[in-house]
């Protein structure tokens, strides 16, 4: 009898700590399910080359010919030359930091940028900022777009085969931030 009240106040426990346990992961460590995301990546309206969703964030436009919008394409880019050292290519992770295609899904857009910006320590683990780089905050825009696609598996693994061209309006911003 008491092995029976004791499995059944484990299985209790247990069964009361999932939440919490799942909670804990980090946000690249969430499944993505495409469909449950749908409508936060759905483009809502363009604006000078810049696709944004409802709740006017930025997000990816992907035609279907396979054609990418240019923040995308960029973001590929961007990703490769700054990040992927850590986060590997495609953003699908490495031993020394976590896959971040899911957390540009599951995170709010602002949590993001939040993150890259200021930097974050989890334990041993250490994202540095990158507030002070150019090469990240000029573009940053462009990668969370890009990361967001690949977590939706809305583009896959490598450089996007065929790209909108850059409007005028992303040129002026990305000389007016690079100098």
């Amino acid at each position: 009898m008491m092995r029976t009240a004791s499995r059944f106040l484990v299985a209790t426990a247990v069964t009361a700590l999932v939440p919490a346990i799942v909670s804990a992961q980090s946000w690249s460590d969430q499944p993505v399910h495409p469909e449950d995301h749908e409508a936060a990546a759905a483009v809502s309206y363009e604006d000078g080359g810049m696709y944004y969703n409802e709740d006017d964030i930025l997000t990816y436009n992907v035609g279907e010919d396979g054609t990418v919008d240019w923040l995308t394409f960029s973001g590929f880019r961007r990703y490769h030359s700054e990040c992927h050292v850590c986060h590997g290519p495609d953003g699908e992770g490495s031993t020394y930091a976590p896959k971040i295609k899911n957390s540009a899904v599951h995170m709010d857009y602002y949590d993001f940028y939040d993150v890259v910006v200021n930097g974050r320590k989890n334990g041993n683990s250490v994202m540095p900022h990158f507030g002070d780089n150019p090469n990240v905050m000029c573009y940053l825009n462009d990668i969370y777009v890009y990361l967001k696609a690949r977590g939706m598996d809305a583009i896959p693994r490598g450089r996007p085969g065929k790209k909108e061209a850059k409007s005028d309006m992303i040129q002026e911003m990305e000389n007016a931030c690079m100098g």
